[in-house]
């Protein structure tokens, strides 16, 4: 996906795809950011910042959920302002999981899938999900403060096959 890249201060994670099929159940993809402490920096999250969730502090926002990939452009849009986060959080992962409500679906079943986290006008990663189509669920990027508070991005692409529950409870596991 991409290389390491130091000081980031303000990304956007967006995720694109196409409508389903007339009379096909929606694809529905959610783009969902873990955010870890300092003190526990892998494990279950200090909270999580999803379609129904957000950040306490206003630091992780979701400005744009779609549930059917309607639309041109962008269906989901993910902000995270790292510069404002509390000091007491080390690490942000962030994931793109598919609502399994009306059986499983995987990313290769999903039309023209598209990931990019940004900085600003620099693409930092993209992504199809080519590499995962076989999983329900993927984690898309990882944030990690340093010991001088500045954040690094490492773009990577993991997948994962469970319903966005237990992907979210995962996702910030050490990969292996």
């Amino acid at each position: 996906m991409s290389t390491p890249n130091k000081d980031i201060e303000k990304v956007e994670v967006r995720v694109k795809w196409d409508p389903s099929a007339a009379g096909e159940p929606a694809n529905d993809l959610d783009i969902i950011a873990a955010t870890y402490g300092t003190d526990r920096p892998y494990g279950s999250p200090a909270y999580l910042v999803h379609f129904d969730s957000r950040s306490p502090d206003g630091t992780i926002t979701l400005n744009r959920d779609s549930r059917t990939g309607q639309g041109f452009g962008f269906d989901e849009v993910m902000t995270l302002e790292l510069e404002r986060l509390s000091d007491a959080y080390a690490r942000v992962v962030v994931g793109v999981a598919i609502q399994q409500r009306d059986g499983r679906k995987t990313f290769d079943r999903i039309e023209h899938t598209a990931v990019q986290i940004r900085e600003g006008y620099t693409i930092l990663a993209e992504d199809d999900f080519s590499t995962v189509g076989a999983a329900t669920a993927a984690v898309v990027a990882e944030f990690v403060r340093d010991s001088s508070g500045s954040w690094g991005f490492r773009g990577t692409l993991r997948g994962f096959d469970g319903d966005p529950d237990s992907f979210a409870a995962e996702m910030g596991s050490r990969a292996g």
